[in-house]
Formats: C-alpha cells, sequence, structure tokens
C-alpha cells in the first residue's frame, strides 16, 4: 500500500495538482484501498484542524508580514549603502556588498524569494549602470537570496521545528554560522570574478564618493533601524527574553515603528494593502500545513519512516554514506517542489533515519534547509530564477547557467555543514 501511495502522490504532483489537494488525496487513499484502514475523512478533518492549532504556529504569518512591511519600507536600500560605505573601495567590494545585505535582509524577512526582490529591486539596476555584467549580477542575487531561508529568523526552520517537535530557538541558533559559511563561499566567488573580468573604476569611485559625501553618521542614522531588527528579534530569543513566536510579534510592531515613523517610508493607506498581501501569502501555506500535518499522520501509521529507512539501509550502510544519498535525494526534490511542503512532508519520513545513524535532528534540519534552499536557484521550480527574471527580462535557464558557480560555492559549503556538525551545533 505505501508503494501505492507514493506513486499516487507523484503522479498528481506532475499533473500540477495543488500541493494541499495532492496531500489531501494522499491521505485518503489508504481508507479507499483499504476499508479497514482507521484514517477516514474525519480523523483526517481533525488532524488539519489540530495541524495548524498550534501557538508556535503564530510565528509564521507574523513573520511574513513583517518582511513584507521591511520590504515595501525601502530597508534593502538602506542597508546596502551603509555596507558599502564600510567596505569602500576594494575589489570585488560591491558584489560582496550584494551578499552581505542578502545575510542581513534574510534576518528580518525569513524568506528566499522576498530576499531576493527586495534586495535585487534596487542592487540589480545599480550594479548593471556601475558596469558590471547583467547576468553575473543577476545570477549573484538569486542564489544570495537562498540566504533568506538560512539566516534566522527562518520560515522553513520554523516549519521543521514544527513536524520534527524540535526548538525553533535552537534551529535559529543553528543557522547562524552555515548561513555566515555560505555567504562566505559565494563572497569568494564573486570577489574571483571581479579580480579575472575586472571593474570599471572610475564608476565605482564616482559612486563612492556620493555616498562618502553623506558620511559615516549620515547614513548610519538612514540605516540605524533597519540594523537593530536582528539584534532585538534574535537578541530577544538567545537572550531568553522573549519566544519565537512572541519575537515575530516585536518584529511586527517594529517594523511598523520604523518604516511609518522613524523612516517614514510607509503611510497607514499603505499598511493596509500590506496587511491584505501578507494574508493572501499566508492563507495556502496555512492550509498546506494542515494537510501536510494530516498526510504525515498517515504515512507514520502506514509504517512508511521505518520502510523507506529499511530501503535506504539495505542498499547503502553507514552514516557517510547515508548522508550523501539523503543530500543527493533533497537536492533532487528541492528542484522539483517548494521548500515548506518538503519540509512538512519528508521530515516525518527522513527524521527516524537520520536518528538511526547518529545524527543530531537540529543539525538535520540544517542539512535539509541548505539543500531545499538550493532548489530555489535550480529549475525547474527555481522560485528565486523567476523573481530574478521578472526583474531583468532575463530568461530563466540564461541565469541558472550564470548561477553554476554560485550554486557550486553553495555546494561546497553544503558537503562542510553535513560532515561538520560542530557548524551547526556550536553554539547550543
Amino acid at each position: 500500500m505505501i508503494v501505492k501511495v507514493f506513486v499516487v502522490f507523484a503522479l498528481l504532483l506532475a499533473l500540477c495538482v495543488p500541493v494541499s489537494v495532492t496531500l489531501g488525496i494522499t491521505s485518503l487513499l489508504p481508507k479507499l484501498l483499504n476499508p479497514s484502514f482507521p484514517a477516514n475523512a474525519q480523523f483526517l478533518v481533525r488532524q488539519i484542524v489540530g495541524g495548524v492549532d498550534s501557538t508556535p504556529i503564530l510565528a509564521l504569518p507574523l513573520f511574513v508580514l513583517s518582511g513584507i512591511i521591511m520590504a515595501r519600507g525601502e530597508i534593502s536600500a538602506k542597508l546596502f549603502n551603509m555596507f558599502a560605505f564600510l567596505i569602500g573601495r576594494r575589489k570585488g567590494a560591491l558584489p560582496c556588498v550584494v551578499v552581505l545585505t542578502c545575510l542581513f535582509y534574510g534576518a528580518i524577512s525569513g524568506s528566499a524569494p522576498a530576499t531576493t526582490a527586495a534586495v535585487g529591486a534596487m542592487t540589480i539596476p545599480l550594479l548593471i549602470e556601475l558596469g558590471y555584467d547583467k547576468v553575473f549580477v543577476t545570477s549573484l542575487v538569486a542564489v544570495s537570496g537562498g540566504l533568506g531561508v538560512i539566516i534566522p529568523p527562518s520560515i522553513p526552520f520554523i516549519l521543521y521545528g514544527l513536524a520534527a517537535s524540535e526548538s525553533v530557538g535552537k534551529l535559529f541558533i543553528a543557522g547562524v554560522i552555515p548561513g555566515a559559511l555560505i555567504g562566505a563561499c559565494l563572497m569568494i566567488y564573486a570577489w574571483r570574478h571581479c579580480k579575472v573580468h575586472g571593474e570599471d573604476e572610475e564608476k565605482l569611485d564616482a559612486y563612492l564618493a556620493k555616498l562618502r559625501s553623506k558620511g559615516f553618521f549620515g547614513l548610519l542614522r538612514e540605516s540605524l533601524g533597519a540594523l537593530m531588527t536582528p539584534i532585538i528579534i534574535l537578541g530577544g530569543i538567545y537572550g531568553g527574553v522573549v519566544t519565537p513566536t512572541e519575537a515575530a510579534c516585536v518584529s511586527v510592531f517594529y517594523a511598523l515603528a520604523i518604516c511609518c515613523f522613524l523612516d517614514r517610508t510607509l503611510s497607514f493607506r499603505d499598511v493596509v494593502g500590506i496587511f491584505r498581501e501578507a494574508v493572501n501569502t499566508y492563507g495556502p501555506i496555512l492550509f498546506i500545513l494542515g494537510t501536510a500535518t494530516a498526510c504525515g499522520r498517515v504515512l507514520a501509521m502506514l509504517q512508511a519512516p521505518q520502510t523507506v529507512a529499511a530501503g535506504i539501509m539495505s542498499v547503502v550502510s553507514g552514516k557517510i554514506a547515508v548522508l550523501l544519498v539523503v543530500n543527493g535525494f533533497l537536492l533532487i526534490v528541492g528542484m522539483l517542489m517548494d521548500t515548506g511542503p518538503a519540509i512538512l512532508i519528508l521530515t516525518p519520513i527522513l527524521l527516524p533515519l537520520m536518528k538511526s545513524v547518529g545524527v543530531n535532528p537540529v543539525h538535520f534540519g540544517v542539512i535539509m534547509v541548505v539543500n531545499l534552499a538550493i532548489g530555489f536557484v535550480t529549475p525547474p521550480v527555481g522560485i528565486n530564477l523567476y523573481v530574478a527574471s521578472s526583474m531583468t527580462k532575463i530568461p530563466v535557464l540564461t541565469i541558472a547557467r550564470g548561477a553554476l558557480p554560485f550554486i557550486a560555492a553553495f555546494f561546497a559549503a553544503l558537503m562542510l555543514i553535513t560532515f561538520i556538525p560542530a557548524m551547526s551545533l556550536l553554539l547550543q
């Protein structure tokens, strides 16, 4: 029966049936195949309702809302200008500043597409005007946007914490060093590219002179509110002052205060539209979350995790081999499925296997999210590619080819994260 369930699930996805509907049909299938199976329609409705009736889930819409507020408040431009001023005139400085801005903005939005859109809208036209290759810049932003789901607060980490019954705070802490490592790898390649292909020094000097005319304190005054956001949110969580859900609530009020009162980049009329956008963004996620919870419970009743684990262990043996197989599988899944549903569906299946070979659940959460983050820039799903393409009109496949060196740097960091658990667990 398990094989039939997985086959139907794959066929429905291949036919482009909505993920939430696919999960619902898959959850009902065992009862249709075997009338004695206990998971009837009433059971599934209870599981769907119970799956979304959770305080930690409130962090999801609140972080989505605060990220949209910050994006509309032009926070990314202020961060970019400040980092560009601090780094100054060095080889590959501005491409590296793009990565730094994505790292910092990821600590505000928690979303890869949101990071790509917010940072790319300002940096892509600027860097092209300063003489950088259009495909290089677009690919850089698309890949760097993936840092938005690794640097805390991260929406995928919240979903993994719910699916694995792990502390969201611990997962947030675990993402700090891996996110910084991936950012460093991307900056190394960006620096090398600029060293090989050169830069328009005259245009760069003119741009930096304009920044210097504002002075350090002028730029600091413009960006202080944005710079304090991760400190307030993450400091509150790590200091034990607030829970992740409470921190998400704080982030919304702080974002409104910064954008509506301090910087005055938003009016109250804009806020109404932002709330509407947040509801439209989070509504489908909520439905997927409920149906994924029900589907996970049905798979557990079918003993799918034990079956998958036995199948993998029959082919490979040893912790290293299992990690390589699971990494390869997650990379493929990331190419075909959105991050949220993938985490909710696969965590209950793969986590028991990871525990059986001695992988810490928090460490595995980082491995899973980093793998799926690569999926943001790999066709056919590759959401970041489509976001970047919509801003530059460059074909998606052209951006994907330009992103290959950055993806290689991302993958190198993934291997280090996979086989050096301390990178995820050192700050625990």
